[in-house]
């Protein structure tokens, strides 16, 4: 259970008014999800009965037809990330589209007890079991758009979205977002969708995509889309039909 000064602090950062309601903050109120669902994917996302499964077999078994045999594990996933943004102790990280907390958790421990993890997601119910599975003084959870994180700018010194953004209706606005709220000099790290090359898996990958109602990027694209918000120190990873893709935001903007 988050802890009420984690909270307090993670509500400084806030831009907009938040009530709290099952231990973590909401931004979104009444409303059911911040837009409109993409497709089946991110319509489960919202049911009670995927957080039970979600943590140990859902988002593991996704996770592997995305990345292929040759992708890292979940855990190899979370010491990715870790690696890639380079936590250090007392800084703020954003986990965007949390789900159960797998990844806040951990970056709680990388940040310390003068740091901050937050996990954002839209779901009440991932939200409720992340709660339930977090027992950290250095980690706190928030219900908010996930295309535009309630944070004020330059307060992130990392951002971590992880098999989020193909399925956000927005993806573009949401690397804007990522890029207002990061410091000079703070790091983001992306999983996401990767079309393969050649054309008949490109056509196949493309109609996955649609199936899903999950967006299926280039591979390149991702990059490229960091590189024209200010970021540099930019490396590309791909595993099957997905990429991990790292950069750090200059300290000139």
């Amino acid at each position: 259970m988050p802890h009420h000064s984690t909270q307090q602090r993670l509500t400084d950062l806030l831009s907009e008014p938040a009530t709290t309601a099952d231990g973590f903050r909401d931004t979104l109120g009444d409303a059911a999800q911040a837009g409109p669902p993409t497709g089946l994917t991110q319509r489960l996302m919202r049911t009670t009965l995927l957080p039970q499964f979600y943590e140990r077999y859902w988002r593991p078994v996704l996770g592997r037809v995305l990345k292929g045999p040759s992708g890292p594990s979940m855990a190899g996933e979370v010491a990715l990330a870790s690696e890639r943004l380079a936590l250090q102790p007392g800084q703020v990280v954003l986990d965007v589209a949390c789900g159960t907390g797998r990844f806040t958790r951990a970056f709680g421990d990388a940040v310390g007890p003068d740091g901050l993890a937050i996990g954002l997601d839209g779901a009440r119910s991932m939200l409720s079991r992340a709660v339930e599975e977090t027992d950290s003084p250095t980690v706190a959870y928030l219900r908010a758009d996930a295309v535009e994180p309630p944070l004020l700018s330059s307060t992130v010194d990392a951002v971590c979205c992880f098999a989020a953004l193909h399925m956000f209706a927005e993806p573009e606005r949401a690397l804007d977002s990522f890029a207002r709220i990061l410091r000079p000099g703070g790091r983001i790290v992306l999983l996401t969708s990767a079309r393969r090359d050649c054309q008949l898996a490109r056509i196949a990958d493309t109609a996955g995509g649609i199936v899903s109602g999950q967006r299926m990027f280039d591979r390149g694209e991702i990059a490229a889309s960091l590189r024209a918000r200010g970021f540099d120190e930019v490396r590309e990873q791909y595993f099957g039909v997905a990429q991990l893709v790292s950069g750090r935001l200059s300290d000139v903007q």
